[in-house]
């Protein structure tokens, strides 16, 4: 109680949260001042190291930094320069560092993207650029495509310039095999095409220094956030701010009695997180990146238990896979996990206490946590480090260099613990803004203590301990009264352990009878035997009046979308439904 009578009442001054970091951990961690380049150099623990593991090729330190430098001069060779954009629509292959690197050499951004064909194409038309990097499995009609935009020449890269396919397991090689047209001839080639090694040989004629100026503030990384919360949005971070993020987490999935590795299963390089939590913090951590991107994303068990994953950046998508496949024996021993969680999106009590069984089921002795972060933000903004109970909407505290508070919606007035509001933070890691100075303004606000917040969108609370709660994205109000907070609403029906239900969540959605309102639709999995009429009842009871769902809707199991639950999606088809039904009333 003594500390607790020190506090202000705001989160921003106190910091709380900090009791929970040690001196020690403290005393290691510092914002770099440099490039990527030079900070992956200063912390590599050799140059015939390996860095990357890449299907059967261990790729060395020295080879990234040669390739590095080697790309830089073709990029020159080609034309871009310093302040440059240059898309690239690729996997997560040993060539996008490589390329990240050479663009920070040169003072070129790498754009990224993968959205639809037409969002990639306005990606790189916007860019200026008129070369593009893409694998080589571009069909001619998306060759055609980006041509029609001013796209003069693509850079393609065979998903095997590293690594071999012997060396796949089948499951992987069908997936490669997938991302191929069924007709060969569908495959882009022509004037307007140019393999990697013909890249690569542009740049042996270049003469001169490629390097521009060092600037750690400039932008070197863009990405478009994935359109699964509303509409997709172009960030821009610096070589300072994602390290910021990442000199504040290398401590995490260490091991003192040997070398961890790390795997990356399925997800792109054109999501921040992956980029600057999944790729950076590995290789500047002294881990063994272990690059997997051909693997579908029903095949993750297989990956685990195949490379023995000490480190697995989890999604819900995927511990939900695991699970679900039930291809991993009772016995089988975990204990190769080092730790467990999941960022991406929300996981409800419900979600959250079946991971947490699952894990100890096979021996490990972690808490599966949960995590919060944001493009904007450069990933993780919390990290779990409080012994708090998990469960609730607990994602944790801040990082130990951020600083993180609730304010009132729409303002810069500071709320206090426990009350509820937009979860904002300031401190490193922060992005440069989007291309849209109008929305940068949105979110980047200067507030009256001479700090800019990043306005993230979320709702949560803050505990008297530093503890992050996060709740719902947005407001939701009903009609007649009440705000539907997802996280609450799926907790309570999660914690009246309902028979028949496996899995539940919520979609809040426009009401058509009261514009600015909402909606709630609730969607369950139900065990087999049971039907909706079966929990209609319970689920009514566990609810206030205002959180009961208008319907519940059963699903086989919960749809994902860009790695999220799909609830944009269900949203427009229950919106579609409800016009049609108006239409046959009329």
């Amino acid at each position: 109680m003594e500390y607790k009578n020190m506090l202000t009442g705001k989160p921003s001054v106190d910091r709380p949260w900090m009791k929970f970091y040690p001196d020690a951990l403290m005393n290691m961690i510092s914002i770099p001042n440099c490039t990527v380049r030079e900070y992956l150099m200063q912390r590599c623990p050799g140059m015939d190291v390996a860095a990357i593991e890449y299907y059967g090729e261990e790729i060395q330190w020295n080879m990234i930094f040669r390739e590095a430098s080697q790309i830089a001069k073709s990029l020159k060779a080609l034309g871009f320069g310093e302040g440059d954009q240059i898309p690239a629509f690729l996997r997560l292959v040993p060539e996008f560092v490589t390329l990240l690197l050479a663009a920070e050499e040169i003072g070129a951004s790498l754009l990224c993207r993968d959205n639809t064909l037409e969002e990639n194409v306005e990606a790189a038309a916007k860019s200026g650029a008129k070369v593009i990097f893409a694998h080589e499995f571009l069909t001619q009609k998306e060759l055609k495509a980006f041509s029609r935009k001013g796209i003069e020449k693509v850079v393609l890269i065979s998903p095997l310039n590293h690594g071999k396919r012997e060396a796949m397991p089948e499951h992987i090689q069908a997936c490669l095999d997938t991302y191929y047209p069924h007709y060969p001839e569908s495959c882009a080639t022509g004037i307007k095409t140019m393999t990697w090694e013909e890249f690569l040989a542009e740049g042996k004629g270049y003469v001169g220094d490629p390097a521009a100026p060092v600037d750690i503030n400039r932008p070197l990384y863009r990405a478009y956030t994935s359109g699964s919360t509303g509409p997709s949005k172009q960030v821009i971070h610096s070589a300072h701010t994602m390290l910021g993020i990442v000199c504040q987490m290398n401590f995490y999935g260490s091991a003192e009695d040997f070398r961890p590795n790390w795997m990356v299963t399925c997800l792109p390089p054109s999501l921040v997180a992956v980029v600057v939590s999944m790729v950076l913090l590995p290789l500047s951590s002294n881990k063994l990146l272990i690059m997997d991107p051909f693997c579908f994303e029903n095949d993750v068990d297989l990956e685990l238990m195949r490379h023995k994953a000490n480190n697995w950046p989890l999604i819900p998508m995927f511990i939900e896979t695991v699970m679900r496949n039930g291809r991993m024996a009772p016995d089988y021993d975990l204990t190769h996990l080092l730790a467990g969680g999941a960022g991406c999106e929300a996981l409800n009590n419900n979600q959250l206490k079946r991971a947490q069984k699952f894990v100890a089921d096979h021996g490990c002795k972690f808490r599966f946590t949960t995590g919060y972060g944001c493009s904007e933000a450069g990933s993780n903004v919390t990290l779990p480090m409080s012994p708090k109970p998990l469960g609730n909407g607990n994602v944790g505290v801040p990082l130990p260099l951020s600083v993180m508070s609730i304010f009132k919606p729409g303002t810069h007035e500071e709320l206090s613990y426990y009350q509820v509001g937009e979860i904002c933070k300031t401190g490193p890691g922060n992005m440069l803004g989007y291309d849209d100075p109008e929305s940068t303004a949105k979110v980047l606000q200067l507030h009256e203590d001479g700090n800019v917040w990043l306005h993230l969108g979320d709702l949560g609370y803050m505990d008297e301990d530093g503890v992050l709660y996060t709740l719902t994205r947005g407001e939701s109000p009903r009609f007649g009264g009440g705000d539907l907070c997802i996280q609450p609403m799926e907790n309570r029906v999660a914690d009246a352990e309902i028979d028949g239900i496996d899995d539940e969540f919520f979609v809040n959605v426009p009401d058509p009878e009261h514009p600015g309102y909402f909606v709630p639709y609730l969607y369950v999995v139900l065990k087999n035997g049971y039907t909706v009429d079966d929990i209609r009842e319970q689920v009514d009871a566990c609810l206030e009046e205002y959180m009961r769902p208008v319907d519940i809707i059963t699903v086989s199991e919960r749809p994902f979308w860009h790695f999220k639950t799909n609830r944009i999606g269900l949203m427009q088809e229950l919106l579609k439904e409800i016009e049609s039904k108006k239409r046959r009333v009329v």
